[in-house]
């Protein structure tokens, strides 16, 4: 997404909403060199009100976790497996927000690796402008 950011317009705004902590918000926000900010939500209000609810262990912790995790294996050994700090069953979604601040865009994830394509997003932002 960040190689695409100039597709969405000037007078677009791209926010990241998390539940971490302030801390963790911004080492990831400087680790990924993000160019939008980012904005602490551990009260998860912003999710509640936007549907975001949780995963089941099933969905999250499923076929596509394990095999994902045997690649970490492979490529780094133990040495690239961390113990999760947070919520692993919180899902995350994607809105576009329209100028009048209606939802124009919304894409509820189904588990982690559950996300809209690049495509799709740059799509809806075009879409509240026409």
């Amino acid at each position: 997404m960040r190689d695409r950011l100039d597709e969405l317009g000037p007078d677009t705004e791209v926010v990241l909403v998390t539940f971490t902590t302030d801390d963790r918000a911004e080492r990831y926000a400087d680790a990924h060199r993000l160019p939008f900010p980012v904005l602490v939500d551990e009260s998860r209000s912003v999710y509640r009100a936007y549907g975001l609810g949780r995963g089941s262990m099933a969905r999250v912790w499923g076929v596509r976790a394990a095999r994902r995790y045997v690649e970490i294996l492979r490529r780094d050994g133990l040495a690239g497996l961390r113990r999760p700090t947070e919520d692993t069953l919180q899902l995350g979604g994607d809105f576009v927000v329209a100028p009048d601040g209606t939802i124009a865009y919304g894409f509820w994830g189904a588990g982690p690796d559950d996300r809209p394509t690049v495509d799709e997003l740059i799509d809806a932002v075009g879409r509240t402008r026409s």
